[in-house]
This record gives C-alpha cells, sequence and structure tokens, in this order.
C-alpha cells in the first residue's frame, strides 16, 4: 500500500457538510479494507511486542493513571513511523485536516494519534478532550480496527449530543468507522466490551490561545 493517500474530494465534501450540520461525524468511506487491516497487524504486532503501557489522565503534574476512570492501553505514533500503514493514516488525514481549515478557518496546524488497546471489559468513563488549561486540541478522530464486531459485543463510544448530556448517540466499534466531533464542545465515553478492541484515536491540534 502506498504510504501517500488520495481522497476522492466528495467524501471530504460529505464529512465537512456533516460537520457543519451537527459537530460530529460518522464516516465509512474514508478509508479502505485494506488500509484498516494493515493498521490493525501493525497495532497488534506491536501489541504483542510489549510496547503499549498503561494510558493516563490529566496532563503534566496532574497526569497519572486512573483505572477507575479509564483502563486502556496505548501507543504514540509519529507521521514518519516505519510502517506504510501508519503514514497511510496519517496522510488521510492530513486531507481532512486541510479541507476542515479551509471550510471553517479552524488553524489545525497537526495531528497527534495513539494506538488504543481495550482489553475485555475496559472502558474510558464520560469526559471532554480538551484540558482545561490547554484549547489546543480541537478535532478529535477515532478510527476503529474491528473486524466481524458483535453487536452484542459492546465496546461503543456514547456521544452526548448536548450540553446536558441528556441525548446520546452509540457507535459500535467496526472496523472502518471514523468518528469526528469537535473537542471541546462533546461529551464522550467508550462501553465495556466484551472481547479486546482496537482503535487509532486522534487529535487535531491548532496553535494554543495566549
Amino acid at each position: 500500500m502506498n504510504q501517500e493517500s488520495v481522497i476522492d474530494p466528495a467524501k471530504l465534501d460529505a464529512i465537512i457538510d456533516q460537520l457543519a450540520e451537527h459537530g460530529w461525524v460518522v464516516d465509512h468511506s474514508l478509508f479502505s479494507l485494506e488500509a484498516i487491516k494493515q493498521l490493525q497487524q501493525c497495532c497488534l504486532e506491536q501489541w504483542q511486542a510489549g510496547r503499549f503501557h498503561e494510558a493516563a489522565v490529566g496532563r503534566g503534574d496532574q497526569q497519572g493513571r486512573r483505572s477507575e476512570i479509564r483502563s486502556d492501553s496505548v501507543l504514540w505514533l509519529e507521521p514518519d513511523a516505519p510502517a506504510d500503514a501508519i503514514r497511510y493514516y496519517f496522510s488521510t488525514l492530513d486531507h481532512v485536516r486541510q479541507a476542515v481549515n479551509q471550510a471553517f478557518y479552524m488553524g489545525l496546524e497537526d495531528l497527534e494519534s495513539h494506538f488504543a488497546v481495550y482489553p475485555p471489559g475496559s472502558f474510558y468513563k464520560k469526559h471532554l478532550d480538551r484540558f482545561r488549561d490547554d484549547d489546543a486540541r480541537a478535532l478529535t478522530a477515532v478510527l476503529y480496527l474491528n473486524e466481524d464486531w458483535p453487536d452484542d459485543a459492546g465496546g461503543q463510544i456514547r456521544l452526548y449530543l448536548d450540553d446536558a448530556c441528556s441525548q446520546s448517540l452509540d457507535i459500535a466499534p467496526t472496523a472502518g468507522t471514523l468518528v469526528l466531533f469537535l473537542s471541546d464542545r462533546f461529551w464522550h465515553e467508550v462501553l465495556p466490551a466484551t472481547q479486546q478492541r482496537l482503535s487509532v484515536t486522534g487529535w487535531f491540534r491548532r496553535r494554543p490561545q495566549i
């Protein structure tokens, strides 16, 4: 697979339209089955090699493991990683970044991402993705890598659609599903699953306001 992606402009237009209307997007077309399989293989190879670490919450002096809040493990990724699948992932989402900037003038500069592995029973309680003292994270991107995910396996991301968190949307973590949403606006959580759950989670960042 070539590390550089070519995206149908119509797919980007559909993402921009949904983001403009709702502030969130659920897309099933941006990543091919081949791309997902290669990302899944890369994720599992790194997992089996023991390169993941338990995820923390907070940042700076306040950062720490809080297993009552989240119980997944992560591996941070770089755009120039040796694996073609990872470089293709960053290349594809850079098309999204450029389209969003052109449509909304959000000033997105880069993307920070990690693989996330949720062992059976793992979860992430309701939270916002933007830190209280840092507004750099502007748009969240979650890409799922789970082929043949059973309907009764759980593991959905629950996206709360209003400020009171009285309305929500559950999205199954099926392979190729990409979820985008404004990081400072939508509370969300990861529901426990009955089997291992894989994803690539990222945040488009803009320069922090001073």
